[in-house]
């Protein structure tokens, strides 16, 4: 044994050492915070976007995918073919994958996965995007054939979607709670109220991908003061999605977070109802979003995150286009208008507003805003989802609402027959249709800017703004995406800086 100064100095030395090792070590753990648990682990089977943000990617994967641009990619479909009337897409499977039960992929399962959310018994959140398929055919282990009813260009798409992931027969039935896919990591345990945990598939087909993680957990948190106490506390180590925009400026000065602003695909708009006067007519509707200031709406309703829109469609959408100048905020304008349209002493109606808090916010500003041209907008707060969903949504009872839609790629909402805003447009649904009847991408994009550009002028809804991605994570975590063209949590190329 060393002694006196001859000891002190070694065990300098080896402390040095080893405190360098460990500090060279890059950690291979991570913790994600969600505000929100999801419901089940199956995304094929029930809608609430947290499914997708647990599973999407890191343990269920589809035929093709959507990448951080928004983007389709291939993915479990190596490559594919339309035939020149678009009616039937043949796909070449990759080989060698298999699921983490060891089962192998082929055509069979991704004919029984499609099938499975097809069928007419099926529970799919997505079902009607797979409601153009006519049959399935399976010629060999390696090929899936798509045979349509009617084109159908946005397949591709919505073969990425979370709703669409590929997943093995025999497992499928208890996927919601013990999921077993082909991702990059494989599922360990869910407790419940608490967290669920990952761990790296060893055994991933993507030879190409290094996933630098071991093990990820996601902690559910639903207090936003309990969120920003565990970042800074280092009990989680991200939240991709921080729910709180007042606390955002709280982690200012703290040189271990990294606070990231991003988009989302959630769009707040006021939707009206346009079979109800005076709503029915147009120079009104356009009259309000005069009346709107956005950026004020932006400021009031998230802190100043988020991004004003003049249509249904967020600046991560393929084709989009910035038609916030199409009616602008100009109060004198907006009450010139509203006198044109025979409203010169204004008109009072009710917003049924849910209780969510940028719903309420918002209300608040708008009710200010309408006031200044003569209009009274009473508020009533509307329980979210039950009676809102029963009142607006299905009964379609109500002059104006507020909500945020979720959906990516969502504007067909405005050709639906029926849905909440009674919305009837020709010349917008000719133009939808368009869209399926092309898988050109460059066709597709134009025909959206059509489609957007109709909308902006038409105003079935106050078009408000995009809620932020308002991300808070360790500064040394690399590789989480900064926006989200779908709702997500995707760790493949997550690591920490060395």
């Amino acid at each position: 044994m060393l002694k006196g100064a001859a000891f002190g100095l070694a065990m300098a030395a080896g402390v040095f050492v080893v405190q360098s090792g460990a500090e060279a070590a890059p950690k291979t753990a991570l913790t994600v915070g969600m505000a929100v648990e999801p419901t089940g682990l199956d995304p094929t089977i029930a809608a609430p976007v947290a499914i997708g943000q647990v599973t999407w990617q890191n343990v269920f994967e589809g035929l093709t995918t959507i990448d951080k641009a928004g983007k389709v990619q291939p993915q479990l479909a190596e490559s594919w073919q339309i035939s020149p009337d678009g009616k039937t897409y043949t796909f070449k499977l990759r080989q060698g994958v298999k699921f983490h039960n060891g089962v192998a992929f082929d055509s069979a399962v991704a004919k029984f996965s499609l099938d499975r959310a097809r069928g007419a018994d099926s529970v799919n959140p997505q079902k009607r995007y797979f409601a153009s398929i006519e049959t399935i055919e399976t010629p060999d282990a390696g090929t899936l054939v798509l045979k349509l009813k009617q084109p159908a260009g946005s397949l591709l798409y919505w073969l990425g979607w979370p709703a669409s992931v590929v997943v093995e027969p025999k497992s499928a039935a208890d996927n919601k709670t013990t999921p077993v896919g082909t991702g990059p990591f494989k599922f360990v345990s869910w407790a419940k109220g608490s967290k669920v945990d990952l761990a790296k598939n060893a055994d991933y087909w993507n030879k190409s991908v290094s996933v630098k993680l071991d093990t990820a957990a996601f902690r559910f948190i639903a207090d936003p003061q309990a969120q920003a106490a565990a970042l800074k506390a280092g009990d989680v180590d991200a939240f991709p999605e921080f729910g709180a925009p007042e606390l955002v400026k709280s982690f200012e000065g703290d040189k271990k977070l990294a606070t990231v602003i991003g988009n989302t695909e959630l769009k707040v708009v006021a939707g009206m109802n346009n079979t109800r006067k005076p709503f029915s007519d147009k120079k009104v509707r356009q009259a309000l979003m005069m009346a709107v200031d956005r950026a004020t709406v932006v400021d009031g309703a998230w802190s100043g995150y988020g991004t004003p829109i003049g249509s249904h469609y967020t600046p991560n959408d393929r084709g989009y286009k910035d038609l916030t100048g199409v009616y602008p905020f100009d109060a004198a304008k907006a009450r010139a208008l509203l006198a044109e349209a025979g409203f010169s002493n204004g008109f009072t109606f009710t917003m049924k507003a849910p209780q969510m808090a940028y719903a309420q916010r918002s209300s608040q500003i708008l009710q200010a805003m309408f006031a200044e041209i003569g209009v009274t907008m009473n508020i009533e707060t509307t329980e979210f989802p039950a009676k809102w969903v029963a009142d607006v949504l299905k009964a379609a009872d109500y002059d104006m609402t507020i909500v945020a839609h979720a959906e990516p790629m969502d504007i067909d909402i405005y050709a639906r027959d029926p849905y909440y805003f009674n919305y009837k447009n020709s010349a917008f649904n000719d133009i939808l249709a368009k869209v399926e009847a092309t898988s050109d991408a460059a066709e597709q994009e134009r025909l959206y800017g059509e489609a957007q550009t109709i909308l902006a002028n038409d105003v079935p809804s106050l078009f408000l703004f995009v809620m932020p991605k308002l991300g808070v994570w360790d500064a040394k975590v690399k590789g989480l995406w900064e926006n989200e063209p779908i709702p997500s949590n995707v760790l493949t190329d997550v690591s920490w800086a060395e």
